[in-house]
């Protein structure tokens, strides 16, 4: 699903990411541990085409996507490719304030100018299985934490990304929607064979998924 190679990034003379290889198979729950400062979120971003590594040309950096490469994509390209292949969950959700749920979860549909009825039906299906339904209609201030994230994984999942990345997903929630959402996670994969990337502190989650990679000094150990 993602093979990715030699990925360095500096931050002025800080090498933040000193050369990093991974590779992610289709339906994985893979988690990413590492102090702070290891270099997790930025990996994350890298390969989620929200940030670039650096003078990939020098090192012969090279990321593929289910067999595409991305690297030298042009910015409207690349945004259509993010668009259509990959999902994001942040420790904050993200949702707009302004719209309900529903709206929020089908703004990545609106961008990719998919059918709006087609695309509410699927989003009226995917708040069913987030258990969520009862709350389409009320927007962000009147959810708790938990529900908020479910919100957000849904939006994630509205054009059915090949890939999700999830930085800290469960760091602002209590620990028992800590554990509902590590448990969403797992059910997702097993009825959707959707593939899962998430940069993570919670050893428990850490440890119940399929591979735990260590990052420490910028690489992965």
């Amino acid at each position: 699903m993602i093979k990715a190679k030699n990925i360095h990034k500096f931050y002025g003379s800080l090498e933040v990411l000193r050369g990093v290889d991974i590779h992610i198979k289709h339906g994985e729950v893979v988690s990413i541990v590492g102090e702070s400062g290891a270099g997790k979120s930025t990996l994350l971003q890298i390969l989620g085409t929200l940030d670039t590594p650096s003078t990939p040309n020098k090192f012969d950096t090279s990321i593929d996507l289910d067999g595409q490469s991305f690297l030298n994509m042009k910015d409207k390209e690349l945004s259509k490719f993010r668009n259509q292949n990959i999902g994001f969950v942040f420790q904050f959700h993200q949702l707009l304030p302004e719209f309900t749920a529903l709206e929020n979860v089908l703004i990545p549909a609106r961008i990719a100018n998919k059918n709006l009825k087609e695309a509410t039906d699927k989003a009226i299906s995917i708040f069913e299985d987030l258990n969520i339904e009862s709350r389409m209609h009320h927007k962000p201030g009147q959810l708790s934490g938990g529900e908020a994230q479910r919100v957000a994984v849904a939006r994630a999942l509205i054009n059915s990304p090949k890939i999700i990345y999830a930085d800290e997903p469960t760091g602002n929630l209590d620990s028992k929607n800590a554990d509902d959402l590590h448990q969403l996670f797992f059910d997702l994969r097993d009825k959707y064979n959707q593939t899962f990337v998430i940069v993570t502190h919670n050893t428990i989650l850490a440890e119940s998924t399929d591979r735990k990679l260590v990052m420490k000094d910028g690489l992965i150990v």
